[in-house]
């Protein structure tokens, strides 16, 4: 009977870690993707009050140099290799952008997607993706375009740099 109640205690203790390095994970994570779109160093962001919402986040303007109009369009086959060659790790695959990120834990790849979603919310652009364990697989394409656009490339670039 002790032997049984030591294994269930055990038991008890590991998934309560678990858990808890689970929630650690994904709010360091979530943490890491609000300070790269508001682009505040990490001791600016300790010295402010509040943390901003994703609706805010969503409302800040883009510091990168492309414009929301323009990310729309189709990129033509020479646009599209040559944003390819700035983002390693990345190909097209059934006419869409394509990676597969592993992760040494379910907890960091699980923490990666969190902070994706921030940044995909924030930016207005959702990735197609597939979780298994410690690999997280992407698809971007603009579904109204019907093809890949800087909306994709932008995402990408926000995904690479989250996955460090």
């Amino acid at each position: 009977m002790q032997t049984w109640l030591r294994r269930s205690l055990s038991r008890q203790i590991a998934l309560a870690l678990a858990l808890a390095l689970l929630i650690l994970g994904v709010f360091g994570h979530v943490f890491e993707a609000r300070l790269l779109l508001t682009g505040k160093s990490f001791a600016s962001s300790l010295a402010q009050t509040s943390e901003p919402t994703v609706h805010q986040l969503a409302e800040a303007e883009d510091p990168s140099p492309m414009s929301t109009s323009m990310s729309t369009s189709l990129l033509s086959p020479q646009d599209l290799d040559a944003m390819l060659r700035e983002l390693p790790g990345w190909q097209i695959e059934n006419g869409k952008l394509h990676r597969q990120f592993q992760f040494p834990s379910f907890v960091e790849a699980f923490g990666f997607m969190s902070s994706v979603a921030l940044v995909a919310e924030a930016i207005g652009h959702h990735p197609e993706w597939f979780n298994v364990y410690n690999r997280v697989t992407v698809d971007l394409t603009t579904h109204d375009a019907g093809g890949i656009t800087m909306k994709d490339i932008q995402l990408a670039r926000r995904m690479s740099e989250l996955a460090g």
